[in-house]
């Protein structure tokens, strides 16, 4: 779902921290192939054709100028006992990005933590090579640090692990952001959460990096443990980001409370008509203040 916003929202996205996903549309809409090929049958997935989709797409206006990837930092990230979603199928996102990035050092990849599926941290979680119902995983790596320190140009001050945070992280209201129908019908939370520091409570001028939890992560399963236990939140109060977690939810379509990246909410859920992908951008404008 990052790489999915990000590539819709390029012209306001300037780049992407990935963490054991597979490469843009994927699936072509399809659940069995999401959960076979796009994890597992890294040979049957063909980046081109994904390509020629989301160059489709994007002369429809459907995602924003493929030129927009050109400059755009990303930092991708499989652990070597991932059995989940194999690396191999991540090194699929890096074909896809590396036929668009053309800043020298843009693209980072990160194969060599012995981790399982999930989010990888310094201070939480299980062990770092077994798996854990949470799927968040303490490896001694501090994944959300990492991952924003080279979106942004590694200038970003590196969090003591677990340090204490200063800001609030806020249970919102995500109804409001879906128009046609109850969050549910989209898969989505009634409600999700956003973490702001004290400094940009105060006053000052915060960016903002929006976390897409994995499957089985949501509020229904773990409470705010995702939102607060990842690192993004240590890594805001140092560096002034706002940390926007929008929920995703279960329903008879996706059982894990994933987000969607395979079409059970639309077929147009790769693209900015997307149910999920248009509620997300109007959290991120309203966050921004343009919504």
């Amino acid at each position: 779902m990052a790489n999915q916003f990000h590539v819709a929202q390029s012209k306001r996205i300037i780049g992407a921290g990935l963490f054991a996903g597979g490469p843009y549309y994927c699936a072509k809409g399809s659940m069995m192939t999401a959960t076979t090929t796009c994890m597992s049958m890294p040979t049957s997935i063909n980046v081109a054709t994904l390509k020629t989709q989301t160059q489709t797409y994007a002369n429809s206006g459907l995602v924003d100028p493929l030129s927009n990837l050109a400059d755009s930092r990303v930092f991708i990230f499989s652990g070597t006992k991932d059995t989940t979603v194999v690396p191999a199928v991540v090194k699929k996102q890096e074909e896809y990005y590396a036929s668009y990035i053309t800043s020298a050092g843009a693209l980072k990849t990160v194969y060599d933590v012995a981790a399982v599926h999930g989010m990888p941290t310094d201070y939480y979680g299980g062990a770092c090579g077994t798996s854990n119902l949470e799927y968040i995983n303490n490896c001694g790596y501090n994944g959300a640090f990492e991952a924003l320190n080279h979106i942004y140009g590694g200038t970003l001050q590196k969090p003591s692990s677990g340090a204490a945070l200063t800001g609030q992280l806020i249970l919102f209201d995500q109804s409001e952001f879906f128009k046609l129908a109850a969050p549910s019908t989209y898969g989505m939370d009634t409600a999700g959460y956003i973490y702001v520091p004290a400094a940009c409570q105060s006053g000052a001028q915060c960016k903002l990096h929006i976390v897409f939890h994995g499957c089985l992560q949501a509020r229904e399963k773990l409470g705010d443990k995702y939102a607060r236990n990842t690192g993004y939140n240590q890594v805001a109060d140092l560096n002034n980001f706002i940390i926007l977690y929008p929920q995703a939810k279960s329903n008879m379509s996706n059982m894990n409370g994933c987000w969607d990246w395979w079409g059970f909410s639309s077929s147009a859920y790769a693209n900015k008509n997307g149910y999920q992908m248009t509620g997300v951008e109007r959290m991120m404008l309203r966050t921004l203040g343009l919504y």
